[in-house]
């Protein structure tokens, strides 16, 4: 499995496990997602995989006085 993947134009990091069925990976993609993370599910060879990408929250910007 690829360690990164482009969702809807959008880059997305695999979590580097592989699941044996859907509910697993339903499990962990919410887990992320309750832990401010979008999180995608991808089926390949029978296995699930899930990738994920942090949501910006807040920007900072310092000045550089």
């Amino acid at each position: 499995m690829e360690i990164a993947r482009k969702f809807e134009g959008k880059k997305y990091m695999w979590d580097g496990a592989e699941y044996k069925d859907e509910s697993e990976a339903r499990a962990a993609r919410e887990s992320y997602a309750s832990n401010g993370y979008d999180a995608r599910t991808f089926q390949e060879g029978g296995a699930f995989y899930v990738f994920t990408r942090k949501l910006a929250t807040e920007v900072k910007v310092e000045s550089a006085t």
